[in-house]
Protein backbone atom coordinates (compact mmCIF):
# COMPACT_ATOMS: atom_id res chain seq x y z
CA UNK A 1 0.00 0.00 0.00
CA UNK A 2 1.27 3.37 -1.02
CA UNK A 3 2.73 5.42 2.08
CA UNK A 4 1.77 9.46 2.49
CA UNK A 5 3.83 12.10 4.15
CA UNK A 6 3.15 15.26 5.69
CA UNK A 7 5.05 18.38 4.98
CA UNK A 8 6.38 18.22 8.58
CA UNK A 9 8.10 14.45 7.53
CA UNK A 10 5.84 12.37 9.11
CA UNK A 11 5.20 9.43 7.31
CA UNK A 12 1.90 7.82 7.19
CA UNK A 13 2.67 4.06 6.71
CA UNK A 14 -0.74 1.86 6.08
CA UNK A 15 1.32 -1.30 7.29
CA UNK A 16 2.13 0.30 10.91
CA UNK A 17 -1.46 2.74 10.91
CA UNK A 18 -1.12 5.11 14.10
CA UNK A 19 -1.93 3.49 16.93
CA UNK A 20 -1.83 6.70 19.05
CA UNK A 21 -5.20 7.18 16.92
CA UNK A 22 -6.79 4.37 16.92
CA UNK A 23 -5.71 2.72 13.96
CA UNK A 24 -5.44 -0.56 12.80
CA UNK A 25 -2.23 -1.62 10.98
CA UNK A 26 -3.43 -2.39 7.48
CA UNK A 27 -5.53 0.74 6.86
CA UNK A 28 -5.04 2.67 3.54
CA UNK A 29 -4.49 6.40 3.80
CA UNK A 30 -7.75 6.82 2.12
CA UNK A 31 -10.06 4.69 4.45
CA UNK A 32 -8.84 7.14 7.37
CA UNK A 33 -11.42 9.12 9.33
CA UNK A 34 -12.10 12.36 7.34
CA UNK A 35 -11.25 13.95 10.88
CA UNK A 36 -8.04 12.49 11.04
CA UNK A 37 -4.70 14.38 11.76
CA UNK A 38 -0.62 14.20 11.19
CA UNK A 39 -0.01 13.01 15.18
CA UNK A 40 3.10 14.88 14.52
CA UNK A 41 1.85 18.53 13.71
CA UNK A 42 -1.94 18.34 13.72
CA UNK A 43 -2.12 18.84 9.96
CA UNK A 44 -5.53 17.70 7.92
CA UNK A 45 -5.10 14.44 5.72
CA UNK A 46 -5.35 17.08 2.44
CA UNK A 47 -1.67 18.24 2.71
CA UNK A 48 -0.59 15.29 2.04
CA UNK A 49 1.04 13.95 -0.66
CA UNK A 50 2.19 10.38 -1.67
CA UNK A 51 5.64 9.25 -0.46
CA UNK A 52 8.08 7.86 -2.92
Amino acid sequence: MQKYECPCGYVYDPEEGDDDSGIEAGTAFKDLPDDWVCPKCQAEKEFFFEAD
